[in-house]
């Protein structure tokens, strides 16, 4: 059987459409927990709100620009020296809470124990 150009063409492309599904499919498998507990340091783990984040948000990127989507990060950033404690708080969560405060949007705690529980 001999293939034709105008052949290969749907078949690339009906192959193109297949893997651009299945991406989807996957980026939509892999949004994590619906809560996630988050190393908190010495003033106790945080549980954080992940859902609530990414139906408020929209855009992974806002966070997992800081924190790469991997179990642990936070604690393995610190550890190598690579995230102060300040920043996660001041510079990422707090400062975005603040801003939604400011806009009169639905915001999250904006001081430390709002988050930190021992």
């Amino acid at each position: 059987m001999k293939i034709n150009k105008l052949h290969l063409s749907v078949i690339i492309a009906a192959l193109s459409f297949m893997i651009f599904i299945a991406s989807f499919v996957s980026a939509a498998e892999n949004r994590g927990g619906a809560t996630l507990t988050v190393d908190g340091g010495s003033k106790g783990s945080i549980t954080f709100p992940h859902k609530a984040h990414q139906d408020g948000l929209k855009d992974c990127n806002i966070c997992h620009s800081t924190f790469p989507q991997e179990l642990g990060v936070i604690k393995k950033l610190k550890d190598k020296k690579e995230l102060d404690k300040k920043k996660v708080m001041n510079e990422v969560c707090l400062k975005c809470h603040k801003e939604y405060k400011a806009a009169s949007k639905p915001y999250g705690p904006i001081n430390c124990n709002g988050c930190h529980g021992k």
